[in-house]
This record gives C-alpha cells, structure tokens and sequence, in this order.
C-alpha cells in the first residue's frame, strides 16, 4: 500500500451520469475500493433549482467519498450550463495541484468542461455504449472520442462493449461485470422475506434494476398472461418510459426501489430469477451485473440472448436462454420441477470463484499504477 501511495495521486475525481445514491452498481463497488488509497470527489450532473447563483456542493459518503453536485438555476440554455459547470469545477480546482488528481470519466459529456484541465492519470471506464440509450446527447459520440485520445487507460464493461472500443485505444482492457458473493449468498441463508413480498403466494419469478428502454415489457406480460398463478416480482425505478406503458395484470408486483442491502432478503424467496431485456441497440453490449448476483443468491435464472449473458453464462450452461415468453415459461417450469441443485450449484460456485469486484479493482489498479510508474519514469510492471 505505502509503494501505491508513493507512486499514484492523493485524490480522484469522477464525473458521472449516474447518482451516487441512485442504483449501487459498478461506480460505486469500484470507487468505494479506490477510496482505500484515494481521496474521491464524485461529480454527478447538475440539478436546476430556483436559486438566483450556480453554487457546486460536496457532501460526504462512508468511506473517503464526497458526492458533488453542480445546483444551477432555472432557464440556462446547452452552452451556458456547459460554462456554468465549467466555471465551479475551475474554482474547485483552482487552489489544487493537478499532479496529485486522477481523473476517472463516466461520462464522456463531462469532456466538455473538464477538457482544459491535466491530471496525472486520466481513466476513462466504460461501461456502457451510452450513445445508443435513450435521451442521449447528439455530442456523446464526438465526445468520446476525445476522450479516447485524452484518456492514458480505457476500460469496459464487458468483452462485446471491448471488441467494438478495442481500435479506438492502445491501453483498452475488458472488465466484465463482477460480484460481492458473499453478499448475495446471504440469499441462500436467508429465513424471512420482507414484508412486501413475503404475503404474495405462488411460485416467486424476480428481476432487479433500472426499468426502462432495456426492459421487454411485452416479454413480461406474455410470461404473466402464460401462467397467471406465477408471481412475478419487479424491483427498481422505473426511468425514461411511461409507467402507463407497463402491464397492470394481477400477478406482476412492482416493489419500487430497493437499497443494495435489501436485495439478498428478496431474491431468497424468488424460484427463478429474469433478465428480460429487449434485443436493441441500448442492450447491444451491455454485461449484465445481475447475472452473476443472481447466481450467487443460488437462484436459477432465465435471461434473454443478451451477448455477454449467453457467452459466457449460457454456453456453460449455468443460465437459461429464451428469445420469446414461450421459451421463458418453457425454461421456469424446467426449473420449477427440478428438486435438487447441488450439482448445478457446485458448478455455478466453481465458475463464479475467480469472479469478484475486488478482483476487478485490483486489476484495474495494476494499469493504473503502469501508468502513474511509466509518468514518472520507473519501470513499468509486468
């Protein structure tokens, strides 16, 4: 650790299209383990408010974590949020040494305001193809690239996002999504659902996450119109659709939002676990987080021919794979009848044994630390 803190910046700051306090997914399982060495400024979007000056506050988190946010008033047009923005992170930075920054992107868009300004080490990690989600800015993609040639080490969110970015940077790495599986095993332990969803009787089919364009909704009504004595759990906000666009059967129970910690008490009721995303561009290389928690909690699962759900999780037969609500209901009552997983759950824990996110960091660290050696003129690691 003493040779990490010689050797790497004091401070890291993130610009982030996502909340802090939002969904806990990767930023945060990543940040909040950089924070062991790293002091973390976490600078999300803007919020407009009825206040007369733009203002940029910090408040902290547990750990070494402070969440910022930009408070802008009502009424600025593209441009001058892009100023304003701009403005409060030069009085942020203005008293600090830039050799003792990292810079950590999300959010290519924050390229435009934050561009001037030369840390040590610049990380771009993404997770996402942001530019084919709904709502996004008609920038994103030229911001991008820039900030593929401002970045010194790119990572991705998994192998299909890796092979689409991996000319676009000469120190590009796949990292896939990872898992805390002592978290989600608590699930197999667990003796008591919550109370929001231990009244509900009949075999329990779950999902957990961001509803919104990624999500089949018509895959769910036509599982919930199949079988209506199954009873399909929904857990998580619902983004960027129209909630009235979502099927009301009598069977399908939106829980709302859920805090990390919650989630194993939830999935230790659930038979089989969904990831019912739509085949689009939004989840053309996405790395589903969820399918190895899933697999942690010991709860079989059916998804979607996602591609980095099928290969690797569906080729080694550790998840279901379905197109149509047909092949869903078909794989469910497959593991509906099966009475013991003993086998399958040994093979599923062999798989996920080398799979973690302090795994992850770890390795993100050693590119982080080559880069920070190779600035300062030591000799790189292998």
């Amino acid at each position: 650790m003493k040779n990490i803190i010689n050797t790497l910046p004091t401070n890291l700051l993130c610009f982030s299209h996502l909340r802090w306090d939002f969904v806990y997914q990767r930023p945060q399982h990543l940040l909040s383990r950089f924070a062991a060495y790293f002091k973390v400024y976490f600078l999300e979007e803007p919020l407009f408010e009825d206040c007369s000056e733009a203002s940029l506050s910090f408040s902290p988190r547990e750990g070494n974590i402070f969440v910022g946010v930009p408070h802008l008033p009502h009424g600025l047009s593209e441009q001058e949020v892009i100023s304003t923005v701009g403005s409060l992170l030069n009085q942020f930075l203005q008293d600090k040494d830039l050799e003792d920054f990292a810079f950590w992107y999300y959010s290519p868009m924050a390229m435009s305001f934050s561009e001037k300004h030369t840390p040590k080490v610049t990380i771009y990690d993404c997770m996402d193809e942001l530019s084919a989600f709904k709502n996004a800015p008609k920038a994103l993609k030229d911001m991008e690239k820039k900030l593929m040639k401002y970045a010194d080490v790119v990572f991705t969110g998994g192998h299909s996002l890796y092979e689409a970015k991996k000319n676009q940077h000469a120190n590009i790495y796949p990292f896939p999504s990872s898992i805390e599986k002592e978290h989600f095993a608590k699930a197999r332990k667990a003796k008591a659902e919550p109370q929001d969803q231990a009244g509900i009787k009949g075999p329990k089919l779950g999902f957990y996450g961001v509803i919104d364009e990624r999500f089949d909704i018509e895959l769910i009504r036509g599982i919930a119109d199949a079988r209506p004595d199954w009873q399909i759990m929904l857990i998580g906000p619902v983004v960027k659709i129209d909630p009235a666009t979502l099927p009301k059967n009598a069977n399908i129970h939106y829980l709302g939002q859920k805090t990390y910690k919650e989630l194993p008490a939830y999935l230790s009721g659930w038979d089989v676990a969904l990831i019912p995303f739509a085949l689009n561009e939004s989840t053309r290389f996405i790395s589903p987080t969820k399918t190895p928690e899933y697999l942690a909690a010991g709860i079989p699962v059916v998804s979607t021919p996602i591609k980095d759900v099928v290969n690797p999780y569906g080729t080694k037969n550790l998840v279901h794979i379905g197109a149509t609500a047909l092949e869903f209901v078909q794989a469910i009552d497959q593991e509906l009848a099966v009475a013991d997983r003993k086998q399958w759950l040994k093979k599923v824990d062999t798989f996920l044994a080398l799979n973690s996110w302090d795994m992850t960091h770890q390795q993100m660290q050693k590119h982080i630390l080559n880069v920070a050696r190779s600035k300062n003129n030591i000799s790189v690691a292998s």
